[in-house]
């Protein structure tokens, strides 16, 4: 079947189109060329006037594994409105199996959506994918079953090292680069990831030993290695391996005063290999003022201008209730006194990676909470590449991701968001800014940021754009001077060429595929980590591992292998 969806304009900055007016061909959930004339298209789709790209990608957001769980059962005040409608749902009639469980589009929009829901929200945002940035190897078999029972969209995640004692055992012991490589390798394949995460590198482990901070060129006082030792040879090992997605970095001390300056020594750890920060805007904190809590913003986005190897994610923050949850424990348990409700989980998981999750309240009168929202801002406005800078909101740390349309708006509005800034803390204007900032984010960039830049920087090469061959991944909408309402609502998305949303409401559920990859290694690398394993773990070797099949036996989805870079 071919369906042409004609006259749209098209924002696809992978081939430069910046709302050229073009038609758009799909056979068999790929993006073809135009067909002959002897062929007959089966269906079109007037799209004149309307704004068309790519589907939007969440390169950094938690939806699967223990520490979302975590937050979805300590909150079940947050799901009761939920669950009404879940039983609304169960009453549908015409839904087959596995679909009977799908809950309506009018499901809830708290902080920690269940796997259906957050399925729904994306899809109806225009979203198509979305990766999980902090998978616990021990505990990748649970993210990937919450992952897969998540519909409509694709997924993927980023496998923790730095913090796990295996591989700090081997950093002090001295072990060559191809040892560590085969190692992270393995991992790779064994948590079925697509990319490398470090959290606070050595600090969590150094939370073990009564350290409550750890900067880049401190030492680990149990291992005396140093995070700045533990970035350069993850760094090393990404890139040999050949593994598109560069090392994502949770800086060392989030959310401490004056962080800053250990996110500038970062940016030169990796040698000038590529490098990712994460929810920067949690690590461009200065110490100036009354408060010593300022913004140090315009300091990042200059080192970011400068070095271009690095990329990074800003993590806005919104103001409303949401829930942080994070593998770091050290500042978790640190945050925990300002838990809103005060409860909080603190843990270690199989001395493999560490978690915190805690309610959170952002207020626009809390004179932290307002400059955090500034700075989140001052970042997006002063990196001059949107290559190199992506929109999240550390889903759920920031915000909710369902209020990426909001976001979007502060951006590309300035009378909006110049209208938002003066309803905040007064003190907390005083030490920004951003009302000075008039640079306005236009269609073009947005979809970089969300869609080009983003599949470019994981490695996706037949998703975030609209060229020939690409996954059918569509999204459509009306364009309105209101960006938050038009993106929002999309008048169509497309997922692998099926039309799954229209008006903004699901009409088709369908399945994602899960994203991966697997680079080449010495398998001898397993008799030492048996016997690891086997002194040190309560699960087997052989147990830690998944199959493929494990995600996708139940035909709901299945596993694509992004080829190396290597060579």
């Amino acid at each position: 079947m071919i369906s042409l969806l004609k006259n749209g304009r098209i924002y696809d900055p992978a081939h430069s189109k910046n709302g050229v007016v073009e038609d758009i061909y799909i056979r068999d959930g790929r993006i073809v060329s135009k067909p002959s004339n002897g062929e007959k298209i089966d269906q079109t789709f007037d799209l004149s006037g309307k704004v068309v790209m790519a589907g939007a990608i969440d390169m950094h957001s938690h939806i699967g594994g223990g520490k979302v769980n975590i937050a979805r059962m300590m909150l079940p005040e947050f799901q009761d409105q939920y669950q009404r409608q879940y039983q609304q749902a169960q009453e549908i009639k015409g839904l087959s199996e596995p679909e009977a469980h799908i809950c309506t589009p009018h499901c809830s929009h708290h902080a920690t959506p269940s796997t259906t829901d957050t399925g729904f929200r994306y899809i109806e945002m225009g979203y198509t994918a979305a990766f999980e940035p902090a998978i616990s190897p021990v505990n990748a078999r649970q993210a990937h079953l919450e992952m897969g029972d998540t519909p409509m969209i694709d997924k993927g995640g980023y496998a923790m090292l730095g913090n796990d004692d295996y591989f700090l055992r081997m950093l002090a012991g001295n072990k060559e680069q191809k040892a560590i490589n085969d190692y992270v390798a393995w991992i790779l394949h064994a948590t079925q990831a697509i990319g490398i995460k470090v959290v606070n590198p050595g600090g969590i482990n150094a939370f073990k030993f009564n350290q409550r901070r750890l900067d880049l060129d401190e030492n680990n006082v149990h291992y005396q290695v140093t995070p700045r030792e533990i970035l350069q040879s993850l760094s090393r090992a990404v890139h040999d391996l050949g593994i598109a997605k560069p090392l994502h970095v949770h800086c060392n001390n989030l959310g401490a005063a004056g962080n800053f300056a250990t996110t500038l020594d970062t940016m030169s750890a990796s040698s000038g290999l590529p490098m990712h920060l994460t929810h920067i805007q949690f690590h461009s904190y200065g110490t100036e003022g009354d408060k010593k809590f300022s913004s140090a913003a315009a300091q990042i986005a200059e080192a970011l201008n400068k070095n271009k190897h690095i990329s990074a994610d800003v993590g806005q923050i919104l103001f409303g209730q949401t829930v942080t949850a994070s593998g770091d424990a050290m500042m978790q348990h640190l945050n925990a006194k300002h838990a809103n409700p005060k409860k909080s989980v603190i843990m270690d998981i199989e001395c493999d990676a560490g978690c915190g999750v805690l309610p959170f309240k952002y207020r626009d009168q809390n004179y932290v909470n307002a400059l955090q929202w500034a700075i989140g801002l001052e970042l997006f406005l002063s990196v001059e590449d949107p290559w190199r800078i992506f929109l999240t909101t550390d889903h759920p740390n920031g915000a909710p991701f369902t209020s990426y349309p909001h976001l979007i708006r502060l951006l590309m509005d300035k009378t909006f968001r110049n209208d938002a800034f003066e309803k905040l803390n007064l003190d907390a204007q005083a030490m920004s800014n951003l009302s000075s900032l008039d640079r306005e984010y236009s269609l073009y960039e947005i979809a970089i940021m969300t869609r080009a830049g983003a599949a470019k920087l994981i490695g996706l090469n037949d998703r975030g754009h609209l060229g020939t061959g690409a996954a059918a991944d569509i999204t459509v909408y009306t364009d309105q001077p209101d960006r938050e309402a038009m993106f929002s609502k999309p008048d169509y998305v497309f997922k692998n060429g099926e039309l799954v949303v229209k008006n903004g409401s699901v009409v088709k559920v369908v399945w994602g595929v899960t994203h991966t990859a697997k680079p080449a290694f010495d398998m001898g690398v397993e008799k030492d980590l048996k016997e690891y394993f086997d002194r040190y773990q309560t699960m087997q070797l052989d147990n830690f591992k998944i199959s493929d099949d494990e995600i996708s036996d139940d035909g709901r989805g299945r596993v694509v292998v992004h080829q190396s870079n290597k060579g």
